[in-house]
């Protein structure tokens, strides 16, 4: 028996985004919106995915493929309806059962999608359903004796018919045994002249098959069709991800302010402080604090280390065990050893520190040229004092110290101590002398 299949549509346009990147790659949680629904395939234990893409969206395809390296991308020349778009994948129809879902709805779960193929062992197709708080705009689910007969767009709809609360999510799905040829049978008697899956319905009961419906929460299928829209699905998942991470042993000490990417992972008795963003790729090992105000991207934390206030951490930082980074520190490709610090007012990028490092206030790796990003190296121990700039490609060796405000353009050994900087001069009397000259002639208060 050939195992699931499912066929992602994601060739829309979606002009009420009133964008130009195409709808299903505008972002939530970090990713773009055909990346949750494909995580959400996977999830529900289906190999083969196929994703109906529309002409010249190579930009689609790529995000497919990062997401789901796997997948085959067709192409749907024209748009003439969703059984259209189905069929352009007709080559991914291998005779298991068929789900067929949307790259716009990224909050479906994959727990839904594996009750709509549990039901197809009884029916031919399932229709998952909801019952919005207002049913109007979409279309009906029209039952009998447990069986959908059909399903009634509202402008098809009779007065009884409309009051039906239960509408059609779009989320389907076809037993392996009737669906290529239900699909292939849909007309385009209509007046938009397109072949509508939803018409695979009346055919379906008109050969006496079984139709069932499954039912969802409508937050849970919402579709996105405007940045308003989009606005609502980013607060459902961040409320998703937080209500996750808490459950996991995370303390979010004001969950509404803390905004987390799909991805994000963080460990039991982590803490995370007001107004805190994790963009993607961020890893927050056991005990560690993220305080207020920090930014964390592509960046891994060790166990009981401290961040921020104000703190950015960007892509290709590691920190290691207790590891302190306070406020206005900024850190990028950065390795941080066992105890090192950089308490206030640095940055730090192409680095490696060494255990318990100290870095200074004020401090900076000059690690771009204009053409090139080369390396600092600093070792175990060593002490970069405040206002110090490290210009790289530059070691400072384990235990050495670097006087407050060098310039460090060469490297320094073990135990040493490194200074650049211009000699003092005190030239006395040149204040008091300045003043006089510069006030001379300037009319009195």
């Amino acid at each position: 028996m050939p195992e699931p299949t499912a066929i992602v549509l994601a060739a829309g346009e979606g002009t009420r985004m009133a964008s130009s990147l195409p709808k299903v790659l505008h972002r939530i949680g970090g990713q773009p919106l055909i990346a949750h629904v494909l995580t959400t395939v996977r999830g529900a234990g289906i190999g083969p995915v196929a994703v109906v893409v529309g002409p010249k969206r190579e930009d689609v395809a790529e995000a497919v493929r990062e997401s789901a390296p796997k997948a085959r991308i067709f192409v749907q020349k024209e748009r003439r309806g969703t059984a259209h778009a189905v069929l352009a994948a007709r080559d991914a129809l291998t005779g298991g059962d068929l789900l067929v879902m949307f790259g716009d709805t990224p909050l479906v779960r994959p727990q839904t999608v594996t009750a709509l193929l549990d039901a197809l062992k009884d029916s031919a197709i399932v229709v998952l359903g909801f019952r919005p708080a207002d049913p109007t705009g979409y279309g009906r689910l029209v039952m009998e004796s447990g069986q959908l007969q059909a399903i009634r767009e509202e402008r098809d709809a009779s007065p009884a018919e409309k009051k039906i609360d239960l509408c059609n999510a779009g989320l389907m799905a076809f037993s392996g045994q009737h669906a290529r040829s239900l699909i292939e049978r849909i007309k385009n008697n209509n007046t938009k002249k397109e072949f509508y899956l939803t018409d695979a319905i009346a055919l379906a009961r008109a050969e006496n098959l079984s139709v069932a419906v499954r039912e969802a929460s409508e937050e849970e299928v919402m579709g996105i069709n405007d940045k308003s829209q989009l606005a609502e699905a980013e607060a459902a998942l961040q409320k998703r991800l937080r209500a996750a991470a808490m459950q996991s042993g995370a303390n979010l000490v004001a969950p509404d302010t803390v905004f987390l990417s799909a991805d994000t992972k963080l460990a039991k008795d982590v803490i995370v402080e007001p107004y805190v963003v994790f963009g993607p790729g961020v890893t927050v090992q056991q005990g560690a604090t993220i305080r207020s105000f920090s930014h964390l991207e592509g960046a891994h934390v060790g166990a009981g280390a401290s961040i921020g206030p104000y703190a950015r951490l960007r892509p290709g930082t590691k920190l290691g065990e207790k590891v302190r980074i306070g406020n206005f520190v900024e850190t990028k490709a950065a390795e941080f050893g066992k105890g090192a610090k950089a308490n206030h007012l640095a940055y730090v990028g192409d680095s490696t520190v060494g255990k318990d490092a100290n870095i200074g206030a004020g401090t900076i790796t000059c690690n771009y040229d204009g053409f090139n990003k080369t390396k600092t190296i600093i070792g175990d121990g060593a002490f970069i004092g405040s206002n110090s700039s490290l210009v790289a490609p530059v070691k400072i060796d384990k235990g050495a110290y670097i006087a407050s405000g060098s310039i460090i353009t060469e490297n320094v050994p073990a135990d040493a101590l490194g200074v650049a900087r211009a000699k003092q001069q005190n030239k006395k009397g040149w204040a008091k002398n300045y003043r006089a000259l510069k006030s001379k002639g300037k009319p009195k208060k």
